[in-house]
């Protein structure tokens, strides 16, 4: 679905990515992980179109991103910023139509009524009880689950996702992941997204990307990638890797000093 050769990316005398690949497949759940600097939320930015490499190609099915234009983009991916939505003056509803934005002619207005979507998702997010109320009043968490269902509403066929579960409690952060995931499978939708957290990355991802300094370290399936060597050698901290009794998943466990 998504496939990226030798991309480099530089900021003024800064070199931030070197020589990346990516590859994703359609319907996966890909995880970019990486400690603070490793260029992961430069990565997602190019991969979304948001920014352009200094070097390499990125395609999305088997087509430039060069070739769509940003409507035809909007219309097959949706991103999901690291930081929530800003307090706008806008209520939640109005901020969540907004995603319907790609598929409005000049004048607004649309084929079908997307009514009934936007329901849905807002009522799956606990948004529907906050239906009218402005958006600068909100708690960054609710901020946060609103942007999402902005991006929901796209109805996308890849999601890019840049550390979704910032500002959310451990709760929160586990309804969010599940109902990510919910929706991957309901819909083939293809995610990547970007994690802080390696044990909600373990968790939830098919495969992983370990950023390190600009290149990539690592690429696999969880249990291939977070291992104490790894872990020890890209996050300079000594680690206990335990099975999740559940999913049999890596788990990663932090020695104090």
């Amino acid at each position: 679905m998504i496939e990226a050769k030798a991309l480099d990316y530089r900021i003024g005398e800064a070199d931030i990515l070197h020589g990346v690949d990516v590859r994703v497949g359609r319907g996966e759940f890909f995880g970019i992980i990486g400690p603070n600097g490793s260029g992961k939320s430069t990565l997602l930015k190019l991969l979304s179109g948001i920014e352009r490499p200094l070097r390499g190609e990125i395609s999305l099915g088997g087509r430039t991103l060069d070739g769509y234009s940003r409507k035809e983009l909007a219309r097959l991916l949706a991103v999901l910023q690291q930081d929530a939505l800003p307090p706008l003056g806008y209520t939640v509803r109005e901020v969540v139509e907004m995603g319907r934005f790609p598929y409005q002619s000049w004048l607004g207005g649309e084929k079908t009524d997307p009514a009934q979507l936007i329901d849905k998702i807002m009522e799956e997010l606990d948004l529907a009880r906050l239906s009218s109320r402005p958006v600068a009043e909100l708690s960054g968490g609710e901020r946060q689950r609103a942007a999402l269902a902005k991006t929901l509403v796209q109805e996308p066929v890849v999601l890019m996702l840049d550390e979704p579960t910032t500002f959310l409690d451990i709760g929160f952060q586990l309804q969010m992941m599940d109902y990510i995931r919910v929706w991957q499978r309901d819909n083939g939708l293809t995610v990547v997204a970007v994690l802080h957290d390696l044990n909600l990355a373990a968790q939830y991802c098919d495969r992983l990307l370990v950023l390190h300094e600009g290149r990539a370290a690592a690429v696999g399936a969880p249990g291939e990638v977070l291992v104490p060597k790894l872990v020890r050698e890209v996050y300079g901290t000594e680690p206990i890797v335990l099975p999740h009794p559940d999913s049999g998943v890596p788990q990663i466990l932090l020695r104090g000093r």
